[in-house]
């Protein structure tokens, strides 16, 4: 599913989905299909929305990754639910065949060919409709809880309050048997969350919880994006699209790089350090300048933005052709608008 607008990630989104920004090397959506097809999956629908036209060049027709790529766009927002149910045509008519679906801002090392595995398996002979992949976290105030019974069927699924009934939470993969797709109302805005799971659940269909604390975060901020950089290009985030960097940074090829990227740094095409500059845990992208003696932490630099010489920023999001001036010095959290100059 990727059809958000991925307003939280802006001034980064405003000119391309936030599923093709890149993460450690590669398009964001390149380590989800990279790991449906490490798990068996031969073929993968994009559902898309905005900008939808930016897909197909990006990702080609799956050749490289080893499946087929069918691309399907919601020209109205239909919710989380209703791009699951509008892309139906595109999938196999088989009703008990097994549909992997994945929410497109979740990077993930979750066993997926486990959970699939756990899909297959009837309990008690009544065969699963719906398996979703669960993570337990210290806190789940900030989330939906989904509490399961001792044989991992999911009981309810609870919005989030101040004293949460479970610490597991959605981790944004389902396994749906095909004919589950069908129920959801085709043509309006639905919810998977707030709708169809716990329609299901009232119904008596069987919903199962996969429960595996493994590497997970959702990528929806700036400050997750650099996160997920870092993680993938460390080796921390396990990926099947790209390897972790031998020297703690990945420079692109056609980079420039006369200062210092260290601790999982990106530097992408085109980019130029200058002589000096100190950029650390942090993304540069393409034909973005970092200039003489700047120092970059924990941010982003847009496509074609600039850093003046002897800036410092730590935590700041520079949107395409945006700049930071020369000695200028960003608080923590600003976000500089595309275009735009700070300083």
């Amino acid at each position: 599913m990727a059809g958000g607008f991925g307003t939280r990630m802006l001034p980064l989104t405003q000119n391309r989905p936030k599923h093709l920004l890149e993460v450690g090397g590669v398009p964001f959506l390149e380590h989800q299909i990279a790991k449906l097809a490490a798990a068996g999956v031969e073929h993968v629908v994009l559902a898309t929305s905005y900008r939808a036209e930016l897909f197909r060049p990006a990702l080609g027709q799956g050749e490289r990754f080893g499946v087929r790529l069918t691309y399907v766009t919601e020209e109205e927002p239909l919710g989380t639910a209703g791009a699951i149910r509008n892309v139906a045509d595109a999938l196999d008519d088989d009703p008990d065949r097994a549909v992997v679906i994945l929410n497109g801002d979740v990077l993930s090392g979750h066993d997926l060919a486990a959970q699939l595995a756990g899909f297959h398996t009837p309990r008690d002979g009544e065969p699963v409709d719906v398996s979703l992949h669960l993570v337990q976290v210290p806190d789940a105030r900030a989330f939906g809880c989904v509490p399961t019974d001792p044989t991992g069927r999911v009981t309810a699924f609870v919005e989030k309050s101040d004293d949460p009934v479970s610490n597991q939470v959605n981790a944004g993969c389902y396994v749906f048997r095909r004919r589950v797709v069908d129920t959801i109302p085709a043509a309006r805005v639905v919810s998977v969350e707030r709708e169809t799971f716990p329609a299901l659940v009232a119904s008596g269909a069987l919903v199962v919880g996969y429960v595996e604390t493994s590497y997970w975060r959702d990528v929806g901020s700036p400050e997750a994006l650099v996160a997920a950089s870092q993680d993938v290009v460390s080796g921390r985030a396990p990926t099947a699209a790209v390897t972790a960097a031998e020297d703690g940074a990945r420079v692109m090829p056609g980079a420039r790089v006369a200062g210092e990227a260290v601790d999982g740094t990106l530097v992408c095409a085109g980019a130029t350090l200058e002589r000096g500059a100190r950029v650390v845990g942090s993304i540069v992208m393409a034909d973005a300048v970092v200039g003489a003696g700047a120092r970059v932490v924990n941010s982003v630099v847009g496509p074609r933005a600039t850093v003046g010489d002897g800036a410092e920023l730590v935590g700041v999001t520079v949107g395409d052709d945006g700049c930071v001036s020369a000695g200028g010095r960003p608080p923590p959290g600003t976000r500089v608008e595309c275009g735009a100059a700070w300083g």
